[in-house]
């Protein structure tokens, strides 16, 4: 695999006023915008071309990323002059990947993952799907009480993990998925279930990191856990070096 395609055209509306000048793509996550720990992400999984479908304020963009060198792809930026919604915008992209050129990585520009590329691959080539979703375990928003038969309380669990997986917005793309896909609309509400329904569609789980942003606290909260993680990795090759 060497094409990926992020769709980067979010307006981020529930992030305002932190979105008012940018994409969602670009709001700041360590340091640097959230696109660029994608970019870093696929070139280490060894994707190289990049298409980023985007529209709103695309211009800044292209202003920090440029041809993508920088980052160790190489970016063609498929710009929407209105909105298609992510399954136009998929499609419009993948005219620009040659047919011959294998499964096409397809995700949304709006959350961060250190999902392994190359296993996610060698899953949709073995189930011989059209498209492969991602799915990774939906956690409670709130804590959780067990009560017992007699009222009694038994146990707390903060925020744990439910017994339903949910799509991350990361699929495998096959090239001649194309004729499925609306040219207005989203994929999720049309194509996926089309493709469901003729045993096309392949679920990849896993229980890799995975964090979107749609809100201001889910930016906070991807921020602590991104710092957490920095650290404890931090600490621990400290360790090692000792």
């Amino acid at each position: 695999m060497k094409y990926a395609i992020l769709l980067a055209g979010g307006k981020g509306e529930r992030l305002r006023p932190l979105t008012e000048d940018k994409p969602k793509c670009m709001v700041s996550v360590l340091g640097q915008p959230l696109l660029a720990h994608l970019l870093q992400w696929l070139s280490l999984g060894g994707i190289n071309r990049v298409l980023v479908s985007c529209g709103y304020r695309h211009e800044v963009i292209k202003e920090y990323f440029g041809d993508g060198t920088k980052f160790g792809v190489k970016i063609e930026y498929v710009v929407e002059n209105e909105p298609l919604g992510r399954g136009g915008g998929i499609k419009k992209a993948l005219k620009n990947v040659p047919q011959d050129s294998g499964p096409v990585l397809a995700l949304n520009a709006d959350a961060l993952t250190n999902l392994n590329i190359n296993d996610l691959i060698a899953f949709h080539k073995q189930k011989n799907g059209l498209a492969t979703i991602v799915s990774v375990p939906l956690k409670s928003s709130y804590g959780i009480v067990d009560v017992g038969e007699n009222g009694d309380v038994k146990s707390f669990r903060e925020k744990p993990e439910l017994p339903f997986w949910l799509n991350a917005g990361i699929y495998v793309l096959e090239p001649n998925i194309i004729s499925y896909l609306p040219d207005r609309g989203d994929h999720e509400t049309s194509t996926f279930p089309q493709l469901a329904e003729i045993g096309l569609l392949k679920a990849f789980t896993t229980k890799a990191f995975w964090h979107s942003v749609d809100t201001v606290k889910d930016l906070g909260e991807l921020r602590n856990e991104m710092e957490q993680l920095f650290i404890n990795s931090f600490f621990n090759s400290s360790a090692v070096n000792l």
